[in-house]
């Protein structure tokens, strides 16, 4: 099984602690990189731009991403050393850094290969989970730093504790299992293990560079941009929200809480998605209906609007490629106050179908498109919305090995508006993991939503039984 959570929650069992960081000359070096003319991906831009304006802030705002893993043996710390840099080297977002510039622009610099050196540094024996915790957190550099991705591990005895943290600018959900996957590759390899070849990968930065160039041609007639204003001026011109109360004050920051239960188990997750295909739906359109029931009980809806999250690597290069490849989607359509589960998941199938069309048509863009004046749209820069994302990770090449490597996925505890849902179906079981803003009114709330969500999703798979 894979651990989620925030870091706070990760329990690293102490011991000696070697990190790998960039060297003093690399990061002098990179200082200096050259102005790329590729522009940051929409997601990338208001992310940074969102950092930016939160500067000022005692926590760091951005979002860092922590992937660990358990090696049942000695740690080769030269062949770490040669992997890491092996690593960084194969996908060009780990060269880029950016910049805002007086004018407003966000400038990409690429820093050349030959200056990209990362290096061990002897940390000691550290005697508790908390310091191992905040040493990651303190020397992994914001999203405005080149180098701000670090790599440890922590020596006991006979095994070794990896780690790999990066700040969110580089990287997805998919990308912290590719960096996972790959960095052991690379491990064995520089080992002197015959591990096989690895894909080469995309190139991110092309893919940013396409991203923009569609986008650049959209216009407020565009089919793409005309469906996201139809749906969101529907919904009294916001992005969809929670459905029951946050609890949240207009005032300050509200940072993170955390929340995973188990959902079902693999027995049970079979007989859900044989109910879903039955339907004509699949796993993911069952998801949003057993949302949308779940609301249906909750709050009397009779609408489903949500959004959610899906790889855009459109190649078998780029699904070799590390970086933040989302597109955010909508997926929105009637509950009816009777309607059956066969009926809502047919319903929700089609919903996100019809979303899966607006995969190349950015929000961020769309946004950029809508006059000032424009009274039915009242969304700005800087939204935020709740997120329902489902991931199949058995698809995942070593799955089989997720329950040796004791793997762990964890968020630093930045600040939430909304909240995030994440649905991950592993080989031994499907969990619900939610990230919400930590008042008494939205864990009260959350409890409620994803108690109600696990019963109906456990209603669905007894009616194969009673067939």
């Amino acid at each position: 099984m894979v651990s989620f959570g925030l870091i706070d929650e990760w329990e690293p069992v102490p011991g000696n602690l070697v990190s790998w960081v960039a060297s003093p000359e690399s990061v002098s070096r990179a200082e200096g990189a050259p102005a790329h003319p590729a522009r940051p991906s929409h997601q990338q831009e208001q992310y940074l731009r969102a950092a930016d304006r939160n500067s000022a802030t005692e926590f760091r705002f951005s979002g860092l991403c922590v992937v660990t893993a358990e090696i049942p043996d000695v740690l080769d710390r030269a062949a770490m050393t040669r992997a890491i840099n092996a690593f960084l080297l194969r996908h060009d977002t780990f060269r880029t850094w950016f910049a805002i510039e007086r004018d407003g622009t966000v400038r990409r610099h690429l820093v050349p290969e030959q200056d990209v050196e990362f290096v061990s540094v002897e940390q000691g024996e550290i005697d508790n989970a908390e310091a191992i915790r905040e040493h990651v957190q303190k020397t992994t550099p914001g999203p405005f730093q080149w180098d701000c991705f670090t790599f440890g591990a922590i020596e006991h005895h006979g095994s070794t504790t990896v780690y790999l943290a990066v700040d969110h600018l580089h990287t997805d959900g998919v990308a912290q299992y590719l960096s996972c996957y790959e960095l052991a590759h690379l491990y064995l390899r520089e080992g002197g293990q015959d591990a096989g070849a690895l894909i080469t990968p995309g190139s991110y930065i092309e893919y940013c560079e396409r991203e923009r160039a569609y986008s650049d041609q959209l216009t407020l007639n565009s089919p793409g941009v005309r469906k996201w204003l139809q749906l969101v001026r529907a919904n009294d011109g916001e992005l969809p929200s929670f459905a029951l109360d946050l609890g949240k004050s207009n005032e300050g920051y509200t940072r993170s809480a955390h929340r995973t239960i188990p959902l079902c188990d693999e027995d049970e997750a079979q007989r859900f998605e044989q109910v879903c295909r039955d339907s004509g739906a699949e796993f993911t359109g069952g998801i949003f209906a057993v949302s949308a029931l779940a609301e249906r009980q909750l709050v009397d809806n009779d609408y489903f609007f949500t959004i959610t999250p899906i790889s855009t690597r459109g190649s078998i290069a780029e699904i070799a490629s590390v970086g933040w490849y989302v597109a955010l989607i909508p997926v929105a359509f009637p509950i009816g106050s009777s309607a059956s589960f066969a009926r809502m998941a047919a319903s929700a199938q089609r919903a996100y179908s019809n979303g899966l069309e607006l995969t190349q048509v950015s929000f961020h863009r769309v946004l950029e498109l809508v006059p000032a004046d424009d009274t039915g749209i009242s969304v700005r820069p800087g939204w935020s919305n709740p997120m329902i994302s489902y991931v199949d990770a058995r698809d995942f090449a070593g799955n089989e090995y997720f329950d040796v490597a004791q793997g762990g996925v964890y968020a630093n505890r930045a600040t939430t508006e909304q909240v995030l849902i994440w649905i991950n179906r592993l080989p031994s079981g499907t969990t619900l993991s939610v990230i919400y803003p930590d008042t008494p009114g939205a864990h009260e709330s959350v409890e409620r939503y994803i108690t109600t969500v696990k019963s109906v999703f456990l209603e669905v798979t007894k009616t194969v039984v009673a067939r």
